[in-house]
């Protein structure tokens, strides 16, 4: 455990000078600031607290922006040891490469954490401000800010993995680029375009619930959209919200870092000094 922690603090270290990390606080506390400010609008139309559907708001902002971030701080962990030519160095300390990779996603999800706060918290704090009835949707907001850590660990451990395949900065972070609009932007749209060519069949009744728990982004979604009391606000999987069973989009979120990060062992594994 100490060995982690070393790690951990070094990589903290490290990356807090990372123009990533000051990027994603930054981006967090814009687009926070500016659902907050638009959520006033919907709020008399659909009947629900401010908050409720800023959580809605920052539900589907979520989806995109946090594997975005958690795939940048982590697309050269491995890859950019093997370029400056430190693997060698850091595969001698006493510390086992499962324990190495832990010592990194330790770091790297305490600053995404922090930024995941910070953007929420401050979303929070604007809507309590002008709507004493928001305090009813703390709990959603809550369960969006835990939530997004495990996704963003899940992207992270995919990070991971993509690093050590790739062996090279730049490579890794084509293929980081190219999964995040893989599975966040065009595994939606072939859905959607199975299920119209289905037409209400057995892809649309079986197929399509099971794929969307699949997806680690939109299990997120729909575990929070599930719990909000403002699912009319957000568009896309909003439906498919109310008939999806809670329990299993949370095995999903759940299941994912932890299969993520050992997928990510398993390819560092591979990787020779």
């Amino acid at each position: 455990m100490t060995r982690i922690t070393a790690t951990a603090k070094t990589e903290f270290r490290i990356a807090l000078r990372n123009r990533w990390v000051a990027m994603s606080i930054a981006m967090m506390t814009l687009f926070a600031l500016v659902l907050s400010a638009a959520g006033s609008s919907a709020v008399g139309t659909i009947g629900a607290d401010r908050l409720s559907v800023v959580v809605a708001s920052l539900t589907s902002l979520a989806v995109y922006l946090v594997p975005l971030v958690a795939l940048l701080m982590s697309f050269d962990a491995i890859a950019g040891e093997v370029e400056r030519g430190t693997l060698p160095l850091l595969l001698t300390y006493p510390a086992s490469r499962p324990e190495l990779l832990l010592g990194k996603l330790l770091a790297h999800l305490a600053i995404l954490t922090l930024a995941v706060a910070i953007g929420y918290g401050i979303a929070a704090v604007a809507a309590l401000a002008v709507d004493a009835d928001a305090v009813a949707g703390l709990s959603s907001l809550w369960r969006l800010m835990w939530s997004s850590v495990l996704l963003g660990a899940t992207f992270l451990g995919i990070g991971y993995a993509i690093s050590a395949l790739a062996r090279r900065s730049s490579g890794a972070a084509g293929m980081a680029i190219g999964l995040w609009l893989g599975l966040i932007v065009l595994y939606d749209l072939g859905l959607l375009a199975a299920i119209i060519a289905d037409n209400g069949g057995y892809f649309t009744t079986k197929v399509f619930p099971a794929a969307l728990l699949a997806n680690p982004a939109d299990a997120f979604r729909l575990y929070n959209l599930a719990a909000s009391q403002a699912t009319s606000a957000a568009a896309g999987v909003s439906g498919a919200a109310n008939t999806i069973p809670v329990w299993a989009s949370l095995t999903s979120i759940l299941l994912w870092p932890i299969a993520a990060f050992a997928i990510a062992i398993a390819a560092f594994r591979k990787v020779t000094p």
